[in-house]
């Protein structure tokens, strides 16, 4: 609890920064001089309020712009991109963690989790990569950026959302800020008739495109169902979280990315094998014979798949059969080359691939002319793998790939752990939303992937924070049942 004293002096300082920003803005002075209250009031909360930091940068995520997309600025011709104000603020808090292990402050006892393990094997690996990388300054700067995302909202999330409120606020603040974007892309979406080609733009700047803001809707609509169903939610907030679950919704049918339609409907499978009480093992066995079947009937598969010319458009039967369209969609037929391209990368080096961060750098000579369409380009500036599997098999080989599926694994094992171990029902709800929120994802990661912009990290390793943080609570309170019951 802090003391009468720190908390009135917070409301000093809050009056103070008002104050100031108030006269610089009354002086005219230049922008980055407006900005010292802030960073003032930033540095503030650092040292007494880490906790309201952390949910500051939660709230800002969603209207988080990427200094990268300025236009007149000419950063993107050196390579300079940061989320405003998000990243920043996370690396110093990233600072402030590794002077928290310094001096003992934190619990070291999560570091010993399954799921913590799985994430420090990752880092490892990915350190070692950005050793031996093609491009050792693009390696670092992406260590850095996983690390203040991991940092962050997992390790130091997990503390965090040992107080159960905050998770609460988390999830709120997210929505709340998201609703925002929402509201700002209809309307921009309404200038083009809700077409398909105007989703892409919609969502600019503070979106690179309409996968990603479909990513993000897929991920809170679980989140939301649960609040709408949980009976500790207060009743106006249950009749607010119906409210806004259907306009998630609706703004992911109007968002035409079939990627996130796809994993709000294996998040459903998953939800009904979780409430058939589906063994989490036999659910990975059904999977991997699901794979060896799909190898085996390659052929034939991709022969009908061939047959599917359906290209999309507004009409929501045709959007959905173009999913399976691999012969005349660009879209679908770029994300095959991409990832032929991340499999012939990991043959060329195998064991330690290009380096974290450099597939878009390097991909480009391994495009072949008959897999290359109308959007195929040589210059480094089409994104990544399109896969969050097959773009660290390219960049830290064959155990960067294996450590990603751990994390993916792990999370999963807890999760179903969790969810025929709790006995409060209330919690089961919390954690069984959250997680298929966080499935949403691992399907949404088979075609894109997010986890190097601050949209998807926060919220990803937020939720990879919260079922740790559950299960953390569920261990000390001793709230468990046997799985037979």
């Amino acid at each position: 609890m802090l003391s009468k004293k720190v908390t009135f002096s917070f409301y000093v300082a809050s009056i103070l920064f008002v104050c100031a920003d108030i006269l610089f803005i009354i002086l005219h002075l230049n922008f980055m001089a407006a900005l010292l209250p802030l960073i003032a009031l930033i540095v503030y909360w650092s040292l007494f309020f880490i906790d309201r930091l952390m949910l500051l940068v939660v709230f800002c995520t969603p209207l988080s712009i990427n200094i990268f997309q300025v236009p007149g600025l000419g950063l993107g011709q050196i390579g300079i991109g940061m989320a405003l104000p998000t990243e920043p603020i996370m690396f110093g808090i990233m600072l402030l963690f590794f002077l928290h292990i310094i001096h003992s402050w934190y619990d070291r006892k999560i570091f010993s989790h399954p799921v913590s393990v799985m994430i420090l094997l990752s880092l490892f690996w990915m350190v070692v990569t950005c050793y031996t990388s093609t491009m050792r300054f693009v390696s670092c700067k992406y260590l850095l950026e996983r690390l203040w995302g991991v940092v962050t909202f997992y390790f130091l999330g997990v503390m965090l959302f040992k107080n159960i409120k905050n998770i609460h606020y988390f999830n709120w603040l997210y929505i709340g800020s998201f609703t925002l974007i929402i509201i700002y892309t209809l309307i921009n979406h309404s200038h083009g008739h809700f077409s398909e080609k105007a989703a892409h733009i919609a969502v600019k700047p503070f979106y690179n495109d309409h996968t990603a803001y479909g990513a993000m809707l897929a991920m809170f609509i679980p989140v939301l169902g649960g609040f709408a169903i949980s009976r500790k939610t207060h009743p106006t907030l249950r009749i607010v979280a119906w409210f806004l679950f259907f306009i998630f919704l609706g703004a992911l049918a109007l968002s035409y990315s079939r990627a996130a339609w796809v994993s709000i409907m294996v998040a459903l499978i998953v939800l009904v094998l979780m409430l058939l009480r589906v063994r989490f093992r036999w659910m990975v066995v059904a999977f991997c014979l699901g794979c060896v079947l799909l190898f085996i009937f390659q052929n034939r598969i991709i022969y009908k798949l061939e047959q599917n010319r359906t290209d999309v458009s507004q009409n929501i039967n045709d959007e959905i059969e173009s999913i399976a369209n691999i012969s005349s969609d660009a879209s679908n037929v770029e994300r095959l080359n991409r990832w032929s391209c991340a499999y012939r990368m990991w043959l060329d080096k195998p064991v330690f691939g290009y380096g974290p961060g450099t597939y878009m750098f390097k991909y480009a000579p391994y495009q072949l002319s008959y897999m290359q369409t109308s959007i195929s380009t040589n210059e480094a500036n089409g994104g990544n793998a399109h896969n969050e599997y097959l773009g660290p098999l390219s960049e830290e080989g064959l155990l960067g790939m294996l450590f990603m599926l751990g994390i993916v694994l792990a999370v999963s094992a807890l999760s179903f752990r969790l969810f025929y171990r709790l006995k409060d029902k209330e919690m089961r709800i919390l954690t069984i939303s959250i997680f298929l929120g966080l499935v949403t994802y691992f399907i949404h990661g088979m075609m894109n992937d997010f986890l190097d912009t601050d949209k998807a990290a926060v919220p990803f390793w937020g939720f990879v924070g919260m079922l740790v943080a559950i299960d953390y609570m569920d261990k000390e309170s001793k709230l468990i049942t046997s799985p037979a019951n």
